[in-house]
């Protein structure tokens, strides 16, 4: 899924068979580790043409600060109008395990003093009558009243509907049809509405006299949209279970930023994948093994990558230092804790704290990838290597394990960070703690579709391993509900002590 041109060999192939995952050659030879050996690896040129793209002059960034490659701000053709006032939330702590209770409030209906003509208003209503194909409903934007505005001509009424109608299918395809509440354990805030505010759309439109293609620039850029899209659209009517989870994952689309950047991760949750993607192109993927159902599933989210960690250490929780005795056994046998790769110290208090150094045994296998965020979720390689050979792959307790997690961490070192190949080589086999800033940023989404293109391009299903469409499904049955103020699940952030 989520992006052509992947092939699912890659996952398969050690990396001396790297020629057979991309036909035609095309391969930089660098020094890698794979498993516990060091090994040449010949990294994809197409990692390498990424690496030139990023090394392009860019716009100067504050003293301190990483140049970001963070996706775009959406434009529009129109000059920019006042921004839309936006109801505020509530932030929670950064140390809190829980979400503070937002303040929820209706989003003000934008009916500014547009004046609409006969012609842009029978635009919009061509646009409604069609908005079938792109998943959505015509009855929810008050097509019958905005024929009736239309016969009655122009003047204030017609005004009125006209930008109240627009104004809805703005959000709907701006930020999603789904309301915010349908949306399980979704944290991941779609910055389009403050990018792009809906006056600003509704001034472009009626400046441009292009009100149908003001409306289609709001459209995902991901191609995996429009595949959805024509498959809605070869679809029978007849066949409602399949159109009703087509709309569903297209919306999924909506809820992220419309462009995902130039250079970003993407791991699909339910089809246990990764991907390293440049211009909506795969360079890379990855097998992952996810979060188990119930309180250990992964959440959804878009974070900034902003460091790798090579040869991470591991604190072990106090769930187990304590509630299983690790602790204890540890310091009554000083030497079975050197052989395992634990560090023991005792605090004044009596505290026992146990970490796991450095090496392949580690919980955190050899490269762990930061990604700041309140729920402790992060990728990083795994010692249970042989789980990867399964179907199903959700053994975790949240976070995101990766297949050859450690050419993962180089690619990131090489193109986040611009370090020789051969530096990023000498880290990973040093078996010292590295932590590697990256000085260019980029997104890594984790999302969450049931139907899309597998790494083959292949558009498929993919198991609901959380039980998450059925609230999707359910929202689309029902009548549009008026948009609010909330950009993200309200559910308790569960910050387990284990996250691995």
């Amino acid at each position: 899924m989520l992006d052509g041109g992947g092939r699912s060999g890659q996952n398969r192939v050690a990396p001396g068979d790297a020629d057979s995952v991309y036909p035609g050659g095309g391969l930089e030879t660098v020094a890698m580790i794979q498993g516990n050996e060091f090994r040449i690896f010949r990294l994809p040129v197409a990692a390498m043409a990424a690496l030139a793209l990023l090394a392009q002059p860019a716009v100067a960034q504050p003293a301190g600060e990483p140049e970001s490659i963070l996706p775009p701000a959406v434009s529009t053709p129109a000059p920019a109008a006042p921004t839309v006032p936006q109801t505020t939330t509530t932030s929670p702590p950064a140390d809190t395990t829980m979400t503070s209770v937002p303040v929820i409030q209706p989003l003000p209906v934008i009916e500014p003093e547009m004046v609409w003509t006969l012609g842009d208003a029978q635009a919009l209503l061509g646009v409604i009558e069609g908005i079938g194909s792109e998943g959505l409903f015509p009855a929810d934007y008050r097509v019958s009243a905005l024929r009736q505005a239309i016969l009655a001509g122009e003047g204030d009424e017609l005004n009125a509907v006209a930008s109240k109608s627009f104004s809805w299918l703005v959000e709907d395809l701006r930020d999603g049809r789904t309301p915010v509440t349908e949306r399980v354990q979704w944290f991941a805030v779609d910055p389009d509405q403050d990018v792009a505010p809906t006056e600003q759309i509704m001034t472009a439109a009626l400046q441009s006299h292009d009100v149908p293609g003001v409306l289609a620039s709001l459209a995902p850029t991901h191609p995996d949209y429009e595949v959805l899209k024509a498959e809605l659209a070869a679809t029978p009517e007849t066949d409602k279970a399949r159109r009703a989870l087509i709309r569903a994952n297209m919306d999924r689309w909506r809820w992220l930023a419309r462009d995902l950047g130039e250079v970003y991760l993407l791991t699909n949750v339910p089809e246990f994948q990764l991907r390293l993607t440049v211009k909506n192109r795969i360079i890379r993927t990855y097998r992952t093994i996810v979060g188990k159902p119930g309180r250990t599933a992964t959440p959804q989210l878009a974070e900034t990558v902003e460091a790798v960690v090579f040869n991470p250490t591991w604190t072990v929780p106090q769930s187990i230092v304590k509630g299983e005795g690790l602790g204890a056994r540890l310091l009554a046998n000083p030497a079975s804790a050197r052989r395992q790769g634990y560090k023991v110290t005792k605090a004044a208090d009596g505290t026992v704290y146990v970490v796991q150094q450095p090496g392949p045994n580690n919980s955190l296998g050899l490269m762990k990838i930061h990604i700041p965020n309140p729920h402790a979720i992060y990728f990083h390689d795994t010692p249970s290597k042989h789980l990867f050979d399964r179907d199903v792959r959700a053994f975790s307790h949240g976070c995101i394990r990766t297949e050859r997690a450690v050419e993962l961490g180089m690619t990131m070192a090489i193109l986040g960070a611009e370090l020789p190949a051969q530096e990023a080589a000498d880290i990973s086999r040093s078996g010292k703690y590295t932590k590697v800033a990256m000085t260019r940023t980029f997104p890594a989404y984790i999302t969450y579709f049931t139907m899309g293109r597998d790494i083959d391009g292949n558009l498929r299903s993919f198991n609901d391993i959380y039980d998450r469409d059925k609230p999707v499904l359910d929202s689309f049955a029902a009548p549009r509900q008026p948009k609010t103020s909330q950009r993200k699940s309200d559910e308790p952030i569960i910050q387990l002590d284990n996250p691995l």
